[in-house]
């Protein structure tokens, strides 16, 4: 099914354990110790660890309570998205001296499509080996990389080999690379579609790709289509160096439950602030401004609603969402509150797509 499929040379970067590498390439006295970025605090929850944390079982989104029960010695430091960003740039700037066809996914990931590159070189794996040493003679940090046809199997590659490793899936073994593939290694399967995958005998690639297209659209709904081309080797996603922003927002976790709504609209006044500046600064403006709730048993609860016009400012936005706040009871007393906007303008900018063209190309491709 390959045969009559455009092929690209898509690389995908991923920084190592990128947030907590940063930590300890600014602070010596880190490296090589179990670090967590964020999570400090009884109420914390862990951003990053590093892969001396990870080995305790620490990861993201985990509490930090959690985090220090299984590993007692873990350090703890603060996130710097301003650090973060200011190096995310350095990285990019490497990325475009191979291609302008760079999409971020991050601060720590991009898709780069090589296929015509600025260097002239006819292999995607070698410009991944030498923007991987680039990154690190320059930069510091370290890097994995995927390299395959398409986007979804070099996002797949790229989590091989890591840390400071690289995989290629060349074309002709991209087919025997999906049938191979754990289910849980696809990319879009998360831990509940696993689960269901097991129950219906779904292990591999193999045994999902024995589905038909009706059996998986039946049991697994709009993304049924989606896994019956992905494990065939067919996802024709370009990467787009110009992805438009689909919404923007900010929230806040308290380290006291909020059970006064008083209390609320004070941390609700700082969230909506610091989301006017954000739309202020990214100069995009939004119609559907969205209340995020997050109860003490962390049950998550979401308001919304559209304006007649577009708005950026913070007094209309948090106008709003007191309005979304008093729109009903609390089911609870509140750990975290956000606000968010979409329906931003950037949708009536969106750039028109190119005519799409089908393309042969052999599969003898030098990667």
């Amino acid at each position: 099914m390959l045969d009559n499929l455009p092929i690209r040379k898509i690389i995908h970067v991923d920084m190592d354990a990128f947030y907590a590498s940063v930590a300890q390439m600014d602070h010596p006295e880190l490296k090589g110790k179990p670090i967590a970025v964020g999570g400090g605090g009884t109420r914390g929850v862990v951003s990053a660890a590093s892969y001396e944390a990870r080995k305790f079982g620490v990861k993201s989104a985990m509490s930090g309570r959690l985090a220090i029960k299984l590993c007692p010695e873990l350090i703890f430091v603060k996130t710097d998205f301003e650090r973060y960003t200011e190096i995310s740039k350095r990285i990019r700037k490497i990325f475009l001296d191979y291609t302008d066809l760079v999409e971020p996914l991050s601060l720590d990931e991009a898709y780069l499509d090589v296929t015509e590159n600025k260097i002239g070189s006819p292999s995607a794996s070698l410009i991944a080996k030498q923007i991987r040493q680039r990154i690190f003679n320059e930069v510091g940090l370290t890097a994995s990389a995927g390299i395959s046809i398409n986007k979804f199997i070099a996002k797949v590659a790229s989590d091989y080999n890591k840390p400071n490793g690289q995989k290629t899936v060349n074309p002709e073994d991209v087919l025997q690379f999906l049938e191979d593939l754990d289910i849980r290694k696809f990319y879009g399967v998360g831990k509940v579609t696993a689960e269901k995958m097991y129950q219906k005998g779904i292990f591999t690639g193999k045994d999902l790709k024995a589905k038909n297209l009706e059996y998986l659209d039946t049991h697994f709904g709009k993304s049924g289509r989606y896994y019956y081309y992905v494990v065939r080797g067919i996802h024709n996603s370009e990467v787009k160096p110009n992805r438009i922003r689909k919404s923007l927002a900010a929230e806040r976790t308290f380290n006291e439950n909020l059970s006064s709504e008083i209390f609320m609209l004070e941390k609700l006044e700082q969230i909506a602030e610091e989301v006017s500046k954000r739309l202020t600064k990214n100069k995009v403006t939004g119609k559907t401004i969205t209340l995020k709730i997050k109860y003490s048993d962390f049950t998550l609860q979401t308001r919304s609603k559209t304006l007649p016009y577009y708005v950026s400012e913070k007094a209309i936005i948090i106008e709003t969402a007191k309005d979304l706040l008093y729109q009903d009871t609390l089911n609870n007393s509140v750990r975290l509150l956000g606000i968010s906007l979409s329906n931003l303008n950037t949708d009536s900018k969106k750039i028109q797509k190119e005519e799409k063209q089908a393309v042969s190309v052999q599969l003898k491709f030098e990667f």
